[in-house]
């Protein structure tokens, strides 16, 4: 359920910028999407990737999160086995690192970061948090 739910709000924040301008049904659901990524993401334009001519309902850095988290949910379902607890820090640690060093850096003002490095930055973070996510609540083989 996770991977579906993973690999279907990249969907639904990729589809969101094209049916905020449709038909009412189509335009409500992303309307409720962008509300949804309101709650969850600070959504400053210049920060998001635009699509349609359209800001994408959540900034670069998490859709990167969320990119990765639907690449590896999939993968994680087949290949994941357990990991030890002292294993699992020291990969969301490592997976961290992109982005913390990216933030750190916008933070200090000694850089600007692109939106693309931004994304990149935060794709191992998701894809790590979702395979140590799905790999804990697998059952042992």
């Amino acid at each position: 359920m996770l991977a579906i739910g993973a690999v279907g709000w990249i969907a639904v924040i990729l589809a969101a910028p094209f049916a905020i301008a449709s038909p009412r049904a189509l335009s409500l659901g992303a309307a409720a999407v962008y509300a949804g990524g309101a709650r969850i993401c600070h959504q400053r334009p210049e920060r998001c990737f635009w699509i349609h001519g359209r800001p994408m309902p959540v900034c670069a850095r998490c859709t990167g999160l969320y990119a990765g988290a639907a690449l590896a949910a999939p993968l994680a379902l087949f290949l994941a086995a357990g990991a030890s607890s002292r294993r699992a820090r020291g990969t969301a640690l490592a997976a961290a690192l992109p982005t913390i060093i990216t933030w750190s850096l916008e933070i200090a003002g000694l850089a600007q970061p692109s939106n693309t490095v931004r994304a990149i930055a935060a794709l191992p973070l998701g894809f790590a948090a979702a395979w140590l996510v799905i790999s804990a609540l697998s059952p042992e083989p």
